[in-house]
């Protein structure tokens, strides 16, 4: 089972629109979709409808529309109960897949309520062989959350913890690299040192890529650079990778995705489809990868699953995640790179 983990999810509001957006005036649009959403939830989605188990665990009343969708799509869930509602995000979307968001910040958590979540999380994880930790955090909680969670959770596993995956971004995502205490093992396949809050995973897009490696100490580049120039974007996760994550899974947009190991390093590329939405591929691919690994495939193909599901999820409306068969994995080549 993987157990995802959305401490700031949302109602996510997706708004089409028959022509590009322009600013001060008045359009119409063309439909509108709404779907439980937020980083870890969108993998879960993704996992349940490609027929793996997955756990789901947030904050969230009984009956905010959040939880509410999660129950209608039967993605299997448990929450800690809050007062206040979960935000609302809405992606305005062009012709093409432009893709225009407006995030709300979320309700504020107060410190016994951070530690009733990472108690339901360490007792939901259990039996779990991923952890996905996911997303922006709520207002008020720490930057080295992830790591501090991340710690915690091998700590209660006592050498028996769960692969851990981080997808988040700014400060947050750097913790999980330079907060995270002793370095891992850098395999991606056992576990990380018990102790230690470095993920076995990190999946950056190219301009988060940009600022785990200069705080890893890569030379300067920009997300631009790197979505530009796989062979630059494989340099800069082989630099994380080196620093104790067990690997990184750098999404590239319509340039594909890098997988880097300690082992080796793939570009994996897609033809072009016809881009609807981009809410959510990011996190079609992070399920996609698991869905492979959780099957026992090789890195290469994992990143290969990773790239269709992504590829799959850009040409479906709004935050819809595609299964498995509506994929076509086949389609998507594989490149050996140079790490560094």
């Amino acid at each position: 089972m993987i157990v995802t983990f959305t401490a700031n999810p949302s109602l996510d509001r997706t708004v089409a629109l028959p022509g590009p957006l322009a600013r001060g005036e008045v359009q119409r649009a063309v439909s509108v979709r709404q779907e439980s959403g937020g980083k870890g939830v969108n993998v879960s989605r993704a996992l349940v409808a490609s027929g793996l188990e997955s756990l789901a665990v947030l904050p969230g009343a009984d009956s905010d529309p959040v939880l509410a969708g999660l129950r209608e799509s039967a993605v299997p869930f448990v929450s800690l109960p809050i007062d206040e509602p979960l935000r609302t995000n809405v992606a305005l979307t062009e012709p093409g897949g432009v893709t225009t968001k407006i995030n709300e910040p979320g309700p504020l958590l107060a410190a016994d309520q951070q530690e009733a979540l990472i108690k339901l999380l360490l007792e939901s994880s259990r039996v779990a062989s991923w952890v996905v930790l996911a997303g922006s955090l709520p207002p008020g909680f720490p930057d080295n959350f992830y790591a501090t969670v991340a710690r915690r959770i091998r700590e209660a596993g006592n050498g028996n913890s769960p692969l851990i995956a981080v997808d988040s971004s700014g400060t947050p995502l750097a913790a999980a690299l330079t907060d995270a205490g002793t370095p891992g093992d850098g395999t991606g396949t056992s576990g990380t040192t018990t102790g230690s809050g470095k993920p076995d995973l990190l999946k950056p897009n190219a301009e988060e890529l940009a600022e785990l490696a200069a705080a890893a100490g890569f030379a300067p580049a920009s997300g631009d650079e790197l979505e530009a120039d796989p062979a630059a974007a494989a340099a800069a996760a082989a630099a994380v990778v080196r620093s104790g994550v067990g690997a990184v899974l750098a999404t590239l947009g319509s340039k594909g995705a890098v997988l880097v190991t300690a082992d080796g390093a793939w570009l994996a590329t897609h033809p072009p489809v016809a881009a609807v939405s981009t809410v959510g591929a990011g996190d079609s691919a992070l399920a996609g990868y698991l869905l492979a690994h959780g099957r026992g495939a090789a890195p290469a193909d994992c990143l290969r699953q990773a790239v269709a599901h992504g590829a799959a999820a850009a040409s479906l409306p709004g935050s819809t995640v595609p299964a498995a068969d509506q994929t076509t994995p086949d389609a998507v080549t594989i490149t050996a790179l140079r790490k560094d």
